[in-house]
């Protein structure tokens, strides 16, 4: 397989193609770029270029954000999803700020050191803000490369040894090249090469791919990760309960009898109370009101 052939073609399709997120392109800060994977997780681009341009406007630095209060985050963080990274990337920006004088370090090592920074997270800050060599294996990644490469479907969860090992085998050696690879990858995933509805017609690794010429084995069958509800979900739950307080003032309490009222089922109610604050999102006061954190 032409490896040099392929990574022109995809780089080509990238420069016509990419989109225009504003933590691209170096108009960020590497502790943007940071902020912008953390909010991406499990999270669809365009819901987070608003939150973002937003969060970065009134924290545009680590100690910014170590400085503010948890209510404050927790508020600005809105309908994002999974209130939990929020908390953990003020943990982050502290550290940050306390231990590495507000500059976020180079090395993959301390990365991955910082709290809620795994894998992925260090690895795309390694390539995207300080453009250096290294495979970034995101869900879009996998599934392109287990596409054009091994002809099957990547399974989600952990990335495996094998998948690991031909992401590395596959990037580009040159530094430049490796982050444009890495990109142009990630931005195929998102855009063509999606999980159930790939657009193999105008993909511009079609003809290498040997899921294509195998007739897409497993196609819908396998996604790379599984369809979530979340009418009735206990994340609803615990959603309608932060909306609550977010639109209130700051220390404002939402007392028991309204709390009843936000959901229907007391024991699901009770267990998504109990879950938000052991997560540290809400205080429960001894009068049975909650808050959000000071």
């Amino acid at each position: 397989m032409n490896t040099s052939q392929m990574r022109q073609q995809l780089c080509s399709w990238w420069e016509i193609n990419k989109r225009d997120l504003p933590w691209r392109f170096g108009r960020t800060t590497p502790w943007g770029v940071l902020v912008s994977e953390v909010m991406s997780q499990q999270t669809q681009m365009s819901r987070v270029v608003p939150y973002w341009k937003a969060w970065m406007d009134i924290w545009p630095d680590a100690r910014a954000l170590a400085e503010a209060s948890p209510a404050a985050v927790i508020t600005a963080w809105g309908k994002l999803g999974y209130p939990r990274r929020a908390l953990r990337l003020q943990a982050c920006a502290r550290v940050v700020s306390e231990q590495y004088h507000d500059e976020l370090p180079r090395t993959y090592e301390e990365l991955t050191s910082l709290p809620g920074v795994g894998d992925y997270t260090a690895s795309a800050v390694m390539s995207f803000a300080y453009g250096e060599r290294i495979a970034v294996i995101d869900t879009n990644i996998r599934r392109v490369l287990s596409r054009v490469f091994l002809g099957v479907e990547s399974q989600g969860g952990s990335s495996s040894v094998e998948e690991r090992s031909l992401a590395s085998m596959v990037l580009p050696d040159e530094l430049r090249e490796s982050v444009l690879w890495n990109q142009s990858l990630m931005e195929l995933g998102a855009l063509l090469c999606t999980a159930r509805r790939p657009l193999c017609d105008i993909c511009p690794l079609a003809q290498w791919c040997t899921f294509k010429a195998a007739g897409k084995p497993g196609l819908g069958n396998r996604p790379t990760r599984p369809r979530q509800h979340f009418k009735g979900t206990d994340r609803q739950v615990r959603g309608i309960i932060l909306d609550a307080l977010r639109g209130r003032p700051a220390h404002a309490r939402v007392s028991r009898i309204e709390i009843d009222q936000l959901w229907s089922v007391p024991g699901q109610l009770d267990a998504c109370l109990a879950s938000l604050d052991d997560d540290g999102l809400i205080v429960i006061h001894r009068d049975s009101s909650i808050s959000l954190p000071d």
